[in-house]
């Protein structure tokens, strides 16, 4: 024990904190780092941080995860990364990367890779949100039939199966099409495509690319919800911290009703992330790349490995957006049949659809100079200031909204992108709470019955296909989603505009 203790005093020399919410993780934290590490906390979030490196340390040689600060700090060593390795807020340990954890890649640098543990088994994981010109009190004498019906429409659960019809013709259209598949097949509006993050469709998709077993996995799971953290949630406007930003996004008051939608590529995204890993281990063997965990199997950009893992991630992705297109169909035809009118009579437009687990090429400024980077945002999300060409013309003046899901139970926050995370994690922000406990842990410490009765004292409806998921998706599970969001409002990373409360969560 006291050889790990003088370790763990070892590593805090090179943990610098360098402001209130921002460490600075100093080269030979670990091996080869060719850049520091940063991470953003406030002090709630630090002891946390700070709890779990102790505790993976008195655990060395026991087979601990690595925690999220030597995870950002192994990612600073891989080749080819430009600026920081960086920790969000509701960074916590993760495959290969932590969740929350962004880097960029300067695509000039032929040693520089791309890794599958960057984007995450479930690609394009995300979030979406739609408005209503509904109210709390139009929504709250008939709560539990809306919840019901939403959980009848939208297939639910680890085995659940889609009901938009599917072949293999239609699965590879829309692999290729994302949501200009959707769009042409009636499952969505047009204004749905404006207001989503790389308008739905990432052009360099190849459906050939993507394995038969990655395929067969995806085809019945279309306009499913799935279980883990994904939900349908109807929330209420709670609080509005700017009014300008708010009305662009059309919402004009508190009381106003939202739903919100959390789901990723499915058993389709998984195969893509588990196929790829195969190959580029293969890869860096040829090509002699050393990483400090072997769940940091990258390739370089450029090689075939490479180019191949980025083709089948974005016809992933495309099937992420297709997937949440459909359930808003699903969603949209619940409500309607609800308040017996249509979906277009009840303002039932997207506010944004942003991605979660993704790496895409963007540019961006590097020491004054304009670089095309490849970022590989997970469990982050793109956070984009006013005035960039890659967001839509409402949002212009205020920046690309970015929504932060909550937990079971707790409020979700919707901020804006600015100049200043531009400028510092390249326009990202953190996704959610993250996880404080492991699932194991919260079944092990959480009581169903008791957690059902905290839901119903708060007024939330709750429709799950899963007793097991209502302790592993406890609000406890998780780190308080306020702290997160409060730290990255004031670094100044993204701007708060509206806050939301559940009052029904419809889960896996």
């Amino acid at each position: 024990m006291a050889a790990t203790v003088r370790e763990y005093k070892e590593e805090l020399k090179y943990l610098n904190k360098l402001s209130d919410n921002c460490w600075q993780i100093k080269k030979g934290f670990v091996d080869n780092m060719k850049v520091e590490g940063r991470f953003y906390v406030d002090s709630k979030l630090e002891k946390l941080m700070f709890e779990e490196l102790q505790q993976a340390c008195r655990s060395k040689g026991v087979g601990g995860f690595l925690p999220a600060v030597k995870q950002i700090a192994n990612v600073a060593a891989l080749p080819g990364i430009t600026g920081y390795s960086i920790g969000l807020p509701d960074i916590h340990s993760g495959y290969g990367f932590a969740i929350g954890n962004m880097a960029a890649f300067d695509m000039s640098n032929p040693e520089a890779v791309v890794s599958p543990g960057g984007v995450g088994f479930d690609i394009n994981c995300g979030v979406r949100l739609l408005r209503t010109n509904l109210t709390e009190k139009d929504v709250k004498p008939v709560k539990e039939q809306l919840a019901q019906s939403l959980f009848d429409h939208i297939p639910v659960g680890v085995g659940s199966k889609g009901v938009i019809p599917m072949g293999a013709k239609e699965l590879e259209e829309a692999l290729e099409m994302g949501m200009d598949w959707s769009l042409r097949e009636g499952y969505a509006w047009a204004e749905d495509k404006e207001h989503c993050e790389e308008y739905g469709r990432m052009l360099q998709a190849d459906p050939n690319k993507v394995s038969a077993r990655a395929k067969k996995r995806g085809l019945p799971q279309l306009g499913t919800l799935g279980a883990g953290n994904h939900y349908a949630e109807i929330q209420v406007v709670d609080e509005i911290y700017n009014d300008h930003a708010a009305k662009k996004m059309g919402i004009d008051r508190k009381g106003q009703v939202c739903l919100m939608i959390h789901s990723g590529s499915r058993g389709l995204g998984h195969q893509v992330a588990t196929d790829a890993l195969v190959q580029m281990e293969k890869a860096m063997k040829r090509d002699k790349i050393q990483v400090n965990d072997r769940q940091l199997a990258c390739a370089r950009i450029h090689s075939q490995e490479g180019q191949d893992y980025l083709k089948a991630m974005a016809a992933a992705a495309n099937y992420a957006w297709v997937n949440r297109s459909s359930m808003t169909f699903l969603t949209r035809q619940a409500f309607a049949k609800q308040f017996n009118t249509t979906p277009d009579d009840l303002d039932m437009h997207v506010i944004y659809d942003v991605s979660h687990n993704i790496a895409k090429v963007e540019e961006h400024m590097v020491d004054g100079v304009q670089k095309t980077l490849l970022v590989h945002r997970k469990g982050s999300t793109r956070a984009f200031p006013p005035h960039h060409p890659l967001i839509p013309v409402d949002y212009q003046m205020t920046g690309q909204p970015v929504l932060i899901g909550g937990t079971m139970g707790t409020c979700s926050y919707v901020l804006t992108g600015t100049e200043t995370g531009m400028a510092a994690t390249y326009g990202t922000t953190c996704h959610g709470a993250g996880r404080a406990w492991s699932r194991a842990k919260s079944r092990r410490n959480l009581d169903y019955q008791t957690v059902l009765k905290n839901l119903h004292d708060l007024g939330i409806s709750i429709r799950v296909a899963s007793p097991k998921l209502v302790m592993e998706e406890a609000p406890e599970s998780y780190k308080d989603v306020t702290s997160v969001v409060n730290t990255c409002h004031d670094v100044g990373i993204s701007k708060k505009v509206l806050k939301l409360r559940p009052i029904a969560v419809i889960k896996g």
